[in-house]
């Protein structure tokens, strides 16, 4: 169970402080605890109401009549909303509730939602996306564990390879040749895989290699396939001398490579002194757009 301050609260449900004090002084909303040295702290349950709260008031529900309902009534009529509405802010709250209560069943029913609204490739960047720096908001402030997180990204992960899977690709002329990967030592493989979709969607050979690839191992694929283009994906801070060295060897040694994307929350780091045939795609629109380019 986490610990958040008013501010967390405000940054993550987007209901200002000063309104949050003064529900829990005239509605009893939400009531806070104190340590031991009398700082006063919210929990788990205060989050996912005031969540619930805010996906409410939306939605045009009037906070005293939001007060007067149980939990469980509060429970399914976020559900509705969230199974009904097009409102991509509620549904990002309601997988965020449901990656805290570990519940697949609602998160299956929310997301199946925004593909019904959406279509699929739009609800992983108006929804998904938008869920993953909220999350990326709770790992800084410390308010969710390992658990949640690999809970919720498995998920998200299976979702991405059934969609991929169903795509049937019809080669031609035009189509070029993709060589996917992960540098050793990084995990974060979602990003990477919707880009797989993308990419076969566009009708694309890929040669997808997924997390934590050996430098090695991406050469023996470079001498073994015609490679057209190489994707990688920077996350987490890593060694920048040994990456740009990794990049010019691909570079020297892929013979039909045309070029070379690097994306990733850690991309910027690494994109000074790189070849001209090296890109940085800053975020999803990005790439799709290369990809209509091509």
């Amino acid at each position: 169970m986490a610990n958040y301050s008013i501010k967390d609260l405000e940054n993550f449900t987007g209901i200002k402080a000063h309104t949050i004090r003064m529900w829990e002084k005239r509605y009893n909303i939400v009531e806070p605890k104190r340590t031991e040295t009398n700082i006063r702290f919210y929990d788990d349950e205060d989050l996912k109401k005031l969540l619930n709260v805010s996906i409410l008031n939306r939605n045009g529900v009037k906070i005293s009549n939001i007060v007067g309902l149980n939990e469980k009534a509060i429970c399914d009529k976020i559900l509705t909303l969230a199974i009904t509405e097009s409102d991509v802010e509620s549904q990002i709250e309601s997988l965020v509730i449901a990656m805290i209560d570990l519940d697949e069943n609602k998160f299956d029913k929310v997301f199946n939602t925004a593909i019904i609204n959406h279509g699929f490739e739009e609800s992983i960047v108006k929804v998904i996306y938008p869920f993953f720096e909220k999350i990326g908001i709770l790992w800084q402030i410390g308010a969710i564990n390992p658990a949640q997180e690999h809970f919720v990204s498995n998920l998200i992960r299976q979702k991405l390879i059934v969609a991929t899977d169903g795509i049937v690709s019809t080669f031609n002329d035009q189509t070029k040749s993709f060589l996917l990967y992960l540098p050793e030592g990084e995990f974060h493989e979602l990003g990477l895989l919707f880009y797989y979709y993308l990419i076969k969607k566009h009708n694309h050979k890929v040669f997808y290699l997924g997390e934590s690839v050996p430098h090695k191992a991406v050469m023996e694929i470079g001498r073994a396939k015609k490679i057209d283009y190489v994707l990688t994906f920077v996350i987490t801070p890593t060694d920048e001398e040994k990456f740009r060295k990794e990049i010019y060897e691909i570079i020297d040694n892929f013979s039909d490579l045309r070029h070379l994307y690097i994306s990733g929350l850690n991309s910027p780091s690494v994109q000074n002194n790189l070849p001209p045939s090296v890109s940085v795609v800053r975020n999803v629109v990005n790439f799709r757009s290369i990809l209509e380019d091509l």
